[in-house]
């Protein structure tokens, strides 16, 4: 192998050609591109590889508005907010806030997919009631303390996000034989047990919902984290920007004139 071959196979990909006056992105031309798909449908012709469908594309834009904020209380939005404060450029401020975005804070929406994966795994030899069950009894073994998808601090007994997501789930399964829509049972039959369990009804979430969808439309959990990060990028980038707008300097997580408990000697 020569050393330009070397080179030129250092790096592989099926996503773009790109060389001087030429780009293709999955093998169409940035031209046509331009004019032809939105910035929704380039998102998935980007991750999944193909120009979506009808349904696929309007759950995939559904899923990214319903995600794009949740407030300054958000640990991701308040980090990109207080970054903008020390001086940072905006870029900074929406890398700090997306970098905030993990297991606990953003994460639980792959972790959803994944439970939902499991479930829909064991059927059809299992009832959906069964399958729920036994997953979260194993879940339980496994030790994982809060269900991934399930609950909130806010929203009780309700999220308002979750029933407009399964109710357009339901109907594009409908309309889009390439849309499972099954997952919204699985995710509702998860709601259910968790409420059975706790004895009080429980939310489903953004996660939860984002995470039904998402499985419906056969998105691998770890891109799943991915779309979720690019949906509150949004809202990372207007409260960044807003937040230069207002003039404070060195902005921290409470006002200056309270103070941390001290615990130590």
């Amino acid at each position: 192998m020569s050393t330009h071959d070397d080179v030129t196979n250092w790096w592989s990909t099926d996503i773009i050609r790109m060389e001087p006056g030429v780009i293709e992105i999955r093998g169409e031309p940035i031209e046509q591109l331009i004019q032809s798909l939105s910035f929704s449908e380039m998102i998935w012709l980007m991750t999944m590889g193909q120009r979506p469908s009808p349904g696929q594309h309007r759950l995939l834009e559904a899923a990214l508005v319903a995600a794009v904020d949740h407030g300054p209380q958000a640990p991701s939005v308040a980090t990109a907010r207080m970054a903008m404060t020390c001086g940072v450029g905006i870029n900074n401020a929406l890398a700090s806030g997306v970098n905030m975005l993990g297991d606990v804070h953003g994460g639980a929406g792959e972790q959803a997919l994944m439970v939902f994966q499991r479930i829909a795994a064991r059927l059809p030899s299992e009832s959906l009631e069964t399958a729920v069950q036994s997953v979260l009894d194993a879940l339980d073994v496994e030790g994982v303390t809060f269900i991934p998808g399930f609950g909130h601090r806010f929203h009780k007994p309700t999220d308002p996000r979750a029933a407009p997501l399964m109710q357009l789930l339901r109907q594009t399964a409908l309309d889009d034989a390439q849309v499972d829509g099954y997952f919204a049972d699985i995710a509702e039959a998860v709601q259910s047990e968790i409420g059975k369990r706790k004895g009080r009804p429980i939310a489903m979430n953004i996660d939860g919902a984002t995470a039904a969808i998402y499985a419906a439309l056969e998105v691998p959990p770890t891109l799943a984290r991915g779309l979720f990060c690019l949906s509150r990028s949004v809202g990372l980038t207007a409260h960044a920007f807003e937040q230069s707008t207002q003039g404070e300097r060195n902005k921290g997580p409470t006002p200056p004139h309270y103070r941390w408990r001290y615990t130590g000697p």
